[in-house]
């Protein structure tokens, strides 16, 4: 809506700026320094996942602080390290914000992070698929990848979600790869899987 464009980065004085690089958005780090992005379930039990995927690479900034201009305005924040959350914390629900996130920050690393006593564990696949066509008579069957609707065994779905976004055309190849298991209890964080080019 026109009303709201003052609000966008396109209208603003400094987006032509010659450090500002429109094809690419390479101006966008001098903003928000993003360039690890953990998946991870949305389940408020585990909120501590991102800040233990954090102090376990040591060299992320999270939280991070909000960086303000001379009038007060929030320009950019520090933080280093992105959350995309949804059910089960699983990589396909995440591959658009993935594709997104490296075309305007050039995202070095993905982490994805399965966790204990998930929701996602609850259920099977079909039992979902037939659920949810006895309750809202719609058939979802095709909709989704199969394995990725529900958690049968973490390790497999740890190692299916990097597989997955090794695979996935949205992903750049020269992203480093990461899945983790979190117990949330403890809150320690286990490394199952690595995928690291060469």
């Amino acid at each position: 809506m026109v009303k709201y464009s003052e609000f966008e980065f396109r209208t603003q004085p400094w987006f032509e700026a010659s450090w500002f690089d429109r094809s690419n958005f390479q101006g966008f780090s001098h903003f928000i320094p993003m360039k690890t992005i953990v998946i991870h379930c949305f389940d408020p039990r585990a909120s501590e996942i991102p800040q233990a995927v954090a102090d376990h690479f040591g060299d992320e900034v999270y939280p991070g602080e909000n960086i303000l201009d001379e009038h007060g305005n929030r320009i950019g924040n520090t933080r280093t390290l992105f959350v995309v959350s949804n059910a089960g914390g699983r990589a396909l629900s995440a591959l658009q914000s993935v594709a997104t996130m490296d075309y305007l920050f050039q995202v070095q690393k993905v982490v994805v992070v399965h966790h204990s006593f998930c929701g996602a564990t609850a259920f099977s696949p079909e039992a979902l698929v037939a659920d949810f066509h006895d309750h809202h008579h719609a058939d979802i069957s095709k909709m989704f990848e199969h394995d990725s609707l529900a958690i049968t065994d973490f390790e497999k779905s740890i190692k299916h979600d990097v597989e997955l976004l090794r695979a996935s055309p949205a992903v750049p190849k020269h992203i480093k790869l990461y899945g983790f298991f979190f117990e949330m209890n403890s809150g320690k964080l286990t490394e199952v899987v690595r995928d690291v080019p060469a």
